[in-house]
């Protein structure tokens, strides 16, 4: 008898216990164990065996869970894992857009500092550009700047690895980047998905023969992402970007990328085009010789 209620008076103390944890919670999918083990990496002091207090309760929600206040008994905050889900709202990065712009966009959209939001991502990132992938995002309203880049990065991270192993591609960061580069500048560049092989099998075919890529595209990067690029701006821009002056891929991608554009920086088509422009029709002609390039150009203006 003695030694069951010091059992039930330890549970009970368990269970009454304070845990202290961010207002704002992401749970990913998967097991119970997986959402405890996420939560214990967050830094919320939680055990393998609340996994089994939680079983008993439901199941925790996924996604974001709003828990209204940081500290609380135990028994509280796993009933609220389990009923508890955080107002949000979409947000969606289009393939090809910049850090820059988005950034701006959610700030805007979710009433955040947008200093905040880019000294976050500078601290975080990996990669100056190029680190999100492209998708609708759902996105509560409460978050901070700093959790929200956090959350971005690691999911935009965990799909790259996923699409690094589905093209049988042992990833890392250092090996991932140059895909990445030449990926942004066929997103900038492509008019359609058909469209990205070409210019995908371009950029290799310029490089092998140490042309310069001469891509509008890669100075859409940052601020500039939507304005056209000029003559003058080709002259004055004195960044790694500028293709037009520096031989080879930028040393960072221009943009954020999709699975599409990876695909076409993997898996180039087989041709010997150095030139495409734009036809009358939006679509691009390519050519393997400069003189006959010259004359896409003009029927492309005619």
């Amino acid at each position: 008898m003695g030694i069951t209620f010091v059992i039930i008076a330890s549970f009970m103390s368990y269970l009454f216990s304070t845990v202290t944890s961010p207002k704002i919670v992401y749970i990913p999918k998967g097991s119970v164990f997986k959402s405890i083990s996420h939560l214990q990496n967050e830094g919320v002091n939680v055990y393998k065996f609340d996994a089994f207090i939680l079983r008993l309760l439901g199941h925790p929600q996924q996604g974001w869970i709003d828990l209204k206040e940081e500290k609380m008994s135990r028994i509280t905050y796993l009933h609220r894992l389990t009923t508890a889900k955080a107002a949000t709202r979409q947000i969606t990065l289009i393939p090809g857009e910049t850090t820059e712009i988005f950034l701006s966009q959610l700030a805007e959209e979710l009433s955040l500092d947008k200093k905040a939001l880019i000294e976050a991502y500078e601290r975080h990132a990996p990669y100056k550009e190029g680190n999100f992938v492209p998708e609708t995002y759902s996105i509560p309203n409460e978050i901070d700047e700093e959790r929200l880049i956090l959350h971005l990065l690691g999911e935009s991270e965990k799909t790259m690895k996923a699409w690094a192993e589905h093209y049988n591609i042992a990833y890392s960061r250092d090996k991932w980047l140059p895909i990445v580069t030449k990926a942004s500048v066929i997103q900038k560049e492509a008019s359609s998905l058909a469209d990205m092989p070409y210019v995908s099998s371009v950029i290799d075919n310029r490089i092998k023969k140490g042309m310069r890529l001469q891509m509008d595209g890669t100075l859409n990067y940052g601020e500039f992402s939507h304005q056209k690029v000029t003559a003058r701006r080709i002259r004055t821009d004195r960044t790694p970007y500028n293709t037009y002056k520096n031989k080879g891929l930028p040393r960072y991608p221009v943009c954020n990328v999709s699975r599409e554009a990876i695909e076409a920086a993997l898996r180039p088509a087989q041709t010997d085009y150095l030139y495409f422009v734009r036809g009358k029709d939006g679509e691009h002609v390519y050519s393997s010789y400069f003189s006959t390039h010259r004359q896409n150009i003009v029927n492309a203006t005619k």
